[in-house]
């Protein structure tokens, strides 16, 4: 099978449940001065819009850093989190309607001495692209990658013809998002079921 760019048809999907699982094994790319990078996508959090109390655009929330969320789908937000950590999502669904999917570990499968300079350690320690913050580092995305198109060739997610099954993923409560109350318990964080770069906790 060939590797396919996955198209903007893909992102525009409104079931923000259904693409968080899927981009499990899709692979994430970036290009930065000629320099390519990619991971194979294996833990996800989804956002539902604005009635998911743990999603930035809660309550129909529009600020400057939040108003990439309400694009049509097919774009990246990249945020600051705690003010060192860049945290890299897919926007989804249609105009106006913020879902978006969190990006929150990646396997190192193309450019990895890259990946291990930025990140300083070797690309076999799990360390090096688990966690959202990590993840991000690893592929070089900061707040530069905020807004862009992920069918153009800076940021892209590929179709590698990698698939799990629902054996195979795991479907767990979010993690950090304590203060969305209620939803802090829904089970939108999935991730692929013994992969060492998942972030902990696995259980």
């Amino acid at each position: 099978m060939m590797n396919s760019k996955l198209p903007l048809s893909y992102y525009l999907n409104q079931d923000v449940l259904f693409l968080a699982k899927d981009l499990l094994g899709k692979v994430l790319f970036t290009e930065i001065n000629g320099d390519i990078t990619a991971g194979i996508i294996v833990e996800t959090e989804a956002y539902f819009g604005v009635v998911d109390k743990a999603s930035h655009a809660y309550g129909g929330r529009r600020t400057e850093r939040t108003e990439t969320l309400y694009s049509q789908g097919g774009v990246s937000y990249v945020y600051l989190c705690y003010g060192i950590h860049h945290l890299f999502n897919v926007v989804t669904s249609v105009d106006g309607e913020p879902h978006a999917v969190l990006v929150r570990a990646v396997e190192p499968l193309v450019g990895q001495e890259i990946m291990e300079l930025r990140r300083n350690m070797p690309a076999e320690k799990a360390a090096i692209s688990s966690g959202p913050g990590s993840a991000a580092k690893a592929l070089g995305i900061d707040r530069s990658f905020n807004k862009k198109d992920l069918t153009e060739n800076e940021i892209w997610v590929e179709d590698h013809g990698i698939r799990y099954t629902s054996e195979d993923i795991i479907e767990g409560p979010r993690i950090g998002v304590a203060y969305a109350q209620e939803d802090a318990l829904l089970p939108w964080r999935f991730y692929v079921k013994g992969n060492k770069y998942v972030s902990k906790p696995r259980s």
